[in-house]
């Protein structure tokens, strides 16, 4: 290889120094120079700009749109820590090292703790280069950062409008199409009063047919109405004794715990933070479930809650048929059933109401269950806001 390829090669593999816009502040001039010099020896290509006190440091921050800020800490009208304070009014992001002759650690951590990036001695400005570089890096990451969070926010905030879009949509659909459904529910209903048996046996079959299933449409749009609701309307929150809750739900179980021979109890229950209404819907439909999925020995159903670090975790356990655990996350997604209509009642919207409720206290709910062998449910509420017994809210 000829001398000049091979000087020619060098040259090519010599990458260009990165380009840096600095502002000193600095009264200096051959202490300018030096910081200078270390920063352009094998590290930066250095566009400079340097002031001495408040008003030329605003006007270069204006004109020069600087990267680094390099402030000698002391000079005679102005200090370094009083550029820190020009770029937190000015809400600019710019790294600011301090570069000073005389700086003690004490003097040094303060100043960083107030938001100064780094600080270099001036007999020590070979380490300048690299402090900058790690100074621009941090930036750098920070502005990822920034961006990552703005993404986040805007797309929870998406997220948020479209959540609030389609319950709105289930709330008026729900509302607007009960009185035509109750009108094809009720023709249908007297068409069957007054033809059957009048007719063929196929036509009492379709009217039947007809009837359930404008039945079965007008309960599974209450249902949808109970969902949406949840969410759409703010509830009043209060203190709510979940004894004084259990109690209720225990009166409008009554019926069913009778039929079933059902046994419920509980263990003494907190007062939490939260709807009483909305609470009372949550055991509600898991006490109902534990009713309605049980085995053939009648019902037991213990109810109970400890305290788990800062949060509530009830416990609402069962001698039921069970769930399969492939199926434990399915059972809370809306009108979603493991079992047809014909064994067991309802739309499965219980569970998804539930978890919505749960939610929106700021807990989560789950089961712990095996197919035929009773189940757990467990939901979470947290303490802040709630009142403990001799606390206050």
């Amino acid at each position: 290889m000829s001398s000049s390829a091979a000087k020619l090669g060098i040259e090519s593999s010599i990458k260009p120094k990165p380009k840096l816009r600095a502002l000193l502040v600095e009264d200096n001039q051959l202490d300018a120079e030096l910081v200078l010099r270390a920063l352009r020896k094998d590290s930066f290509e250095v566009s400079a700009v340097i002031v001495q006190d408040e008003a030329g440091f605003t006007e270069a921050l204006r004109t020069h749109s600087p990267e680094i800020v390099l402030a000698d800490y002391n000079l005679p009208n102005w200090t370094g820590m009083e550029a820190l304070t020009v770029l937190r009014l000015q809400s600019l992001d710019i790294p600011m090292i301090l570069v000073s002759g005389a700086l003690g650690d004490v003097t040094a951590v303060e100043c960083i703790k107030q938001g100064a990036t780094d600080y270099v001695l001036k007999d020590g400005l070979a380490r300048l280069p690299e402090v900058v570089r790690r100074a621009l890096k941090e930036k750098y990451e920070r502005g990822l950062r920034h961006q990552a969070e703005e993404k986040l926010a805007k797309k929870v905030d998406e997220l948020a409008r479209s959540n609030a879009d389609l319950e709105q949509f289930a709330y008026v659909a729900s509302h607007d199409l009960q009185e035509p459904l109750r009108m094809v529910a009720a023709y249908t209903q007297l068409l069957s009063e007054r033809y059957k048996g009048k007719l063929d046996e196929s036509a009492d079959k379709f009217i039947g047919y007809a009837s359930e299933g404008a039945l079965r449409m007008q309960v599974l749009i209450q249902d949808l109405l109970a969902f949406s609701r949840v969410g759409r309307v703010d509830a009043d929150y209060a203190s709510v004794d979940c004894n004084a809750v259990m109690e209720e739900v225990r009166k409008s179980l009554a019926s069913a715990i009778q039929e079933s021979d059902a046994v419920l109890a509980h263990a003494d229950l907190p007062a939490i933070w939260g709807n009483p209404t909305q609470m009372a819907q949550v055991f509600q439909n898991l006490i109902g479930n534990a009713i309605k999925f049980r085995g053939t020995k009648p019902p037991e159903i213990f109810v109970h809650a400890e305290r788990a670090g800062q949060q509530w975790l009830f416990s609402v356990t069962d001698n039921g048929i069970g769930i399969a655990p492939e199926f434990a996350e399915n059972i809370f997604v809306v009108f979603q059933r493991l079992h047809p209509r014909t064994e067991y009642s309802g739309n499965g919207i219980g569970l998804a109401i539930c978890k919505k409720i749960v939610e929106r206290l700021g807990g989560k709910i789950w089961v712990e269950s095996q197919a035929g062998s009773g189940s757990t449910f467990k939901f979470t509420v947290p303490l802040n806001g709630s009142k403990e017994k001799g606390g206050q809210a």
